[in-house]
């Protein structure tokens, strides 16, 4: 299993890394080509208000959250493989829907309930895909890999919405809407038949695994802080959109690639910090940084500023992820990796799940102006939450250290 070596691929491990969580970026390009075109397409075209644009958009995270223990368990049990297959066919259909959305917009609740349906399948597909491309990256590669495939999957994550963002915005004006369901085919299709040439690998079941609702517990001190810091991706990507046409901006989807490419960024440039500094530590240092990106948002007077802050808050969010989902995986064993990875992972389907209905809701009854200092104040508690784990942490240390 830690043969390096790899039909057509060099043996350097980042390399082998890389071509497997290839299959995420996959599976998020598809989200992306949707993330500045749905909100519009739900509020102008169809004419339904800010609160059930942000909750339809948002549904995709309840299948996600019921899909990550799913497939946790599933990729402790027989391996990633399964999982990876299940997701992109899941991908696949949901581009069928989308494009049947998009046909029946004459007549606004059929196609917002297609949309609805369509959501809770791309939902299935990233809980699917989320955490298993890193798992067999894992399992191939060896547990001390973990931060490295951690971050080259958020690389693969945040890159694809980076490209995928502007490209549908572009398709859409275009090619017509329909354009956007048919790659997100392609897309599925090529991620399947990609899955398929992997070999099938799954972890040596040493030790007795645990329930998963005992491994949420493990990792919820640190998928807490997590789902605060996602409040400020979430509010960016779902309504950033709506926030450039309350303020008559052009280029919405300018942010999104910035805030994307910024991420990548920063996981590129600063990813051995975790390793060097500790992951609360970095975690702490990353949603200041985010926290700064929001307040030049709320505060920007025009476009540039507002990319501006964008980009800083993606750089800032870049390391959150991985910095604190190191640390939540080191509290269980070999054999409950996959479920540790799978319920870290909820939280921040929690966070872009709430997201939605809720800023929506504070766009709706305090103002389009408010959505930014709401998220700022969110990601700022989850700051202090950070803190703490790293106090305690150190405590911990210093203990072992007299004794």
């Amino acid at each position: 299993m830690k043969n390096l070596s790899i039909s057509g691929f060099s043996e350097k491990p980042n390399i082998i890394i890389a071509n497997y969580v290839i299959l995420t970026f996959y599976g998020y390009f598809s989200i992306g080509l949707t993330l500045a075109v749905l909100p519009i397409f739900i509020h102008q075209q169809l004419g339904f208000n800010t609160v059930i644009a942000g909750a339809v958009i948002s549904l995709q995270y309840v299948t996600t959250f019921i899909m990550r223990a799913y497939a946790g368990n599933i990729v402790d049990k027989k391996g990633p493989k399964p999982a990876v297959i299940a997701s992109m066919i899941c991908f696949l259909l949901t581009g069928v829907l989308l494009i049947a959305a998009f046909l029946t917009v004459d007549t606004p609740l059929l196609s917002l309930a297609i949309l609805t349906v369509s959501r809770l399948m791309t939902g299935c597909a990233e809980g699917m895909v989320g955490a298993s491309p890193v798992n067999w990256a894992m399992l191939r590669m060896g547990e001390q890999h973990t931060a490295t495939a951690i971050s080259y999957n958020g690389i693969a994550n945040y890159s694809s919405m980076a490209i995928g963002a502007p490209l549908g915005v572009w398709m859409s004006s275009s090619l017509g809407n329909w354009s956007i369901g048919g790659l997100t085919i392609l897309m599925g299709m090529v991620g399947l038949w990609s899955a398929l040439r992997k070999p099938a690998l799954k972890a040596e079941q040493d030790e007795p695994r645990k329930p998963f609702f005992k491994v949420l517990k493990s990792v919820s001190p640190y998928g807490t802080g997590l789902a605060l810091a996602g409040i400020g991706f979430g509010t960016l990507s779902t309504f950033i959109t709506l926030y450039y046409a309350y303020n008559k901006w052009d280029q919405a989807a300018i942010c999104i690639t910035a805030f994307s490419l910024l991420f990548v960024v920063g996981r590129l440039l600063f990813a051995g910090a975790i390793h060097k500094y500790g992951g609360t530590k970095v975690a702490i240092v990353s949603m200041i940084v985010e926290s700064l990106g929001l307040l030049v948002l709320c505060m920007a007077t025009d476009s540039d500023v507002a990319v501006f802050g964008a980009a800083l808050a993606g750089l800032g969010f870049s390391l959150v992820f991985p910095a604190l989902g190191v640390e939540a995986v080191s509290k269980v064993s070999t054999a409950n990796k996959g479920a540790a990875l799978g319920a870290y992972g909820l939280f921040i389907d929690i966070s872009l799940g709430i997201t939605g209905p809720l800023v929506g809701f504070v766009a709706k009854v305090f103002g389009m102006a408010y959505i930014f200092p709401f998220s700022m104040a969110m990601v700022i508690i989850g700051l202090f939450v950070c803190a703490v784990l790293n106090f305690e942490k150190e405590k911990k240390n210093n203990t072992l250290l007299t004794q």
